[in-house]
C-alpha cells in the first residue's frame, strides 16, 4: 500500500466564487491545486468531455469574467488570460479524481469538496441565524429564559439522524454525513467494509492511528463509534452517493460485535 501525502493548509475557499447562482472554482485554480499546467489540465478534461456536462463545467462569458475582475482585487491582479476560463461546480470537482488518476488528485478533490460543503453549511447557518435574530429583535420583551432556549437551539449541532436513505447523486450529502460521524468519535472508530481504497484512508487520515485487518466474515458494512454507537451502512464508504443506499443506527450491544472482531 503506497503512503499518501496528506495536503494541509490549502486556502481553497478564497478560490471559490458564486457564478450563475452556484459555487464554482476556475480551471486555472484547479490546475494549480492539482499541480499541473492549466493547458494540460483542460486537455485531460477534454479527452473525457462526456463526463462533464454543463451542470459539471461551463465556460464563463465576457460579462461574467469582467464582473469577477471588478469585484475581486486579487482576481484582477493575478488573472491575465487570452481565453475565457472554465468554471467547475461541485459535481465537476468530484468527477476530476476519476480523470486525473493519482493519489494527489484524490486528496485534492476531497479537500475541495470539503471546502464546498463547509461554505454551504456556513451560508446556510448564517441565513438561518439572521432570520432568527430578526425575529428576536422584534420581540425584545421576551423573557431571558426564552432567549436562552432560542440560542441553544441555534447552536445545537450534536443531533445525528438515526436512519435514512441517500439517493444516487447525493455524493456530498452522503460524504458529509459519514465525515461528521467520524469527527464525532472521541476514542475509537471501527469500520467493517470489504472494499476500501485511498479515498477511505484519506477520510480517516486525521486519526492518530489507523490499523487495517483482513475480515471476510461480513457481507454488510458497519461503522462503530467509540465502541457504543453502531451504524449499519448499505454501501461501501468509497461509493457514497453513487447509488441508492440506506443507513440506520442499531440498538444493539456494540461490545458483542467488537468481541467477535477481536
Amino acid at each position: 500500500m503506497n503512503e499518501l501525502t496528506i495536503v494541509d493548509n490549502i486556502d481553497i475557499q478564497d478560490k471559490i466564487f458564486t457564478i450563475r447562482g452556484v459555487q464554482v472554482i476556475l480551471d486555472r485554480d484547479l490546475a494549480a491545486l492539482y499541480q499541473v499546467e492549466t493547458k494540460v489540465f483542460n486537455q485531460a478534461v477534454k479527452r473525457n468531455i462526456e463526463r462533464f456536462p454543463e451542470k459539471f463545467r461551463f465556460q464563463l462569458t465576457k460579462e461574467e469574467l469582467q464582473n469577477l475582475r471588478s469585484q475581486n482585487v486579487t482576481f484582477k491582479e493575478n488573472l491575465i488570460t487570452k481565453y475565457l476560463p472554465y468554471a467547475f461546480t461541485e459535481f465537476g470537482v468530484s468527477m476530476l479524481s476519476a480523470v486525473l488518476k493519482s493519489d494527489i488528485a484524490i486528496e485534492i478533490s476531497i479537500k475541495i469538496i470539503e471546502s464546498f460543503v463547509n461554505m454551504r453549511k456556513v451560508m446556510s447557518s448564517n441565513t438561518l441565524m439572521y432570520q432568527r435574530l430578526e425575529r428576536i429583535e422584534n420581540r425584545l420583551s421576551v423573557h431571558d429564559e426564552k432567549f436562552e432556549k432560542i440560542f441553544k437551539a441555534i447552536e445545537d449541532k450534536s443531533i445525528k439522524p438515526k436512519q435514512g436513505i441517500f439517493y444516487d447523486g447525493q455524493i456530498f450529502d452522503a460524504y458529509l454525513f459519514v465525515s461528521d460521524l467520524i469527527k464525532s468519535a472521541k476514542k475509537s472508530i471501527f469500520l467493517i467494509d470489504n472494499y476500501i481504497d485511498a479515498t477511505i484512508l484519506t477520510l480517516f487520515s486525521k486519526n492518530q492511528k489507523i490499523e487495517i485487518k483482513k475480515f471476510d466474515q461480513s457481507h454488510d458494512r458497519f461503522l462503530i463509534i467509540d465502541e457504543k454507537e453502531v451504524y449499519h451502512i448499505g454501501a461501501s464508504l468509497k461509493d457514497l452517493g453513487k447509488k441508492w443506499f440506506a443507513f440506520s443506527k442499531m440498538d444493539i450491544n456494540s461490545f458483542e460485535i467488537i468481541g467477535k472482531l477481536k
